[in-house]
């Protein structure tokens, strides 16, 4: 799961071998601390993500459902303060419209 915040862009997946942790994954230094304050990143250059760390499921499900209910604005993307992070939540905002006005919607 992609999950797109105004500071922070995360992955998640669930752990390899451990069914009640997921693993939080980020590329960014910071984006998985703002969402989990209580957790810190791992770094692990061989990765295709840099910082992972291991949350259990309960908490993650527990934070996302706290983002969820504080959603306060009417535009997502004029939320997103960081000029670099706009940008690159733009271009993929761009290539998803790019799929709807293709017809692509139904997979």
């Amino acid at each position: 799961m992609w999950v797109f915040m105004s500071d922070s862009f995360l992955s998640i997946v669930a752990h390899g071998t451990d069914p009640a942790l997921l693993v939080v994954r980020a590329r960014h230094q910071g984006d998985i601390e703002r969402a989990f304050p209580e957790v810190k990143a791992i770094v692990d250059k061989e990765a295709d993500y840099l910082y992972h760390a291991h949350v259990p499921r309960e908490r993650v499900a527990e934070r996302l459902s706290e983002f969820v209910g504080s959603i306060a604005y009417p535009n997502f993307k004029n939320t997103v303060v960081d000029p670099d992070r706009h940008d690159a939540y733009m271009d993929i905002w761009s290539t998803m419209y790019k799929m709807q006005v293709r017809g692509r919607t139904g997979w």
